[in-house]
């Protein structure tokens, strides 16, 4: 699959905090990469979690993809937004196989007060989703 075709699909999925969505687009095996975890999440339900907890969090109306760079079965999309007055960049990098399936997604986050929001926000929102 083309990158561009990849992002194009993630755009449709990515804020909708539907994990049904996020988990349609995902490899049984996908690994996720926190900035916050040390340790990559493997398996499908886990990356699941982590990309619905991250639409529920930063999905608000501030929330803007500002680039994109493709190559074959992979995508970088850089984005933007908002959170608590704290302005957040990162870039998430993503991975397929050649049936369009996501088998590994890296996000990365900038400045360091981001993160720690982004940590704690995810964290509460985690919490939540466990119930």
């Amino acid at each position: 699959m083309d990158g561009k075709t990849l992002a194009a699909k993630w755009h449709e999925v990515a804020l909708s905090s539907d994990p049904h969505a996020v988990s349609a687009m995902l490899h049984d095996d996908a690994v996720f990469e926190s900035p916050v975890v040390h340790s990559p999440q493997r398996g499908k339900a886990i990356t699941t979690a982590y990309l619905t907890s991250a639409g529920n969090v930063l999905g608000n109306d501030s929330f803007e993809y500002v680039g994109e760079w493709y190559a074959e079965n992979s995508c970088v999309l850089e984005f933007k937004l908002e959170l608590d007055g704290i302005q957040i960049n990162g870039v998430d990098m993503i991975s397929c196989n050649d049936e369009g399936q996501i088998t590994h997604f890296k996000v990365m986050v900038r400045p360091l007060k981001a993160i720690n929001l982004v940590h704690q926000k995810m964290g509460e929102m985690l919490e939540k989703m466990k119930g």
